[in-house]
């Protein structure tokens, strides 16, 4: 069986815990901004949890790194 490829796109969005779930920086923080209150505009700038309904597509698309 081939190897297969890692999808670079999806590696470079999210990084790996040490216990193997998945980071990624959350949205909405690129422009309107003024409409956005101070504490909503410093909470999208934490990173979270990949949300588990995406979880399975991730891991098809990072096939090497390590599992939960």
């Amino acid at each position: 069986m081939p190897k297969l490829k890692t999808h670079r796109g999806m590696a470079k969005r999210v990084k790996r815990t040490a216990r193997g779930k998945l980071l990624r920086h959350q949205a909405h923080l690129r422009h309107l901004l003024t409409g956005k209150r101070r504490k909503r505009k410093r909470a999208l700038r934490q990173t979270v949890l990949v949300g588990e309904a995406d979880l399975a597509q991730s891991r098809r698309l990072l096939p090497y790194w390590k599992k939960m």
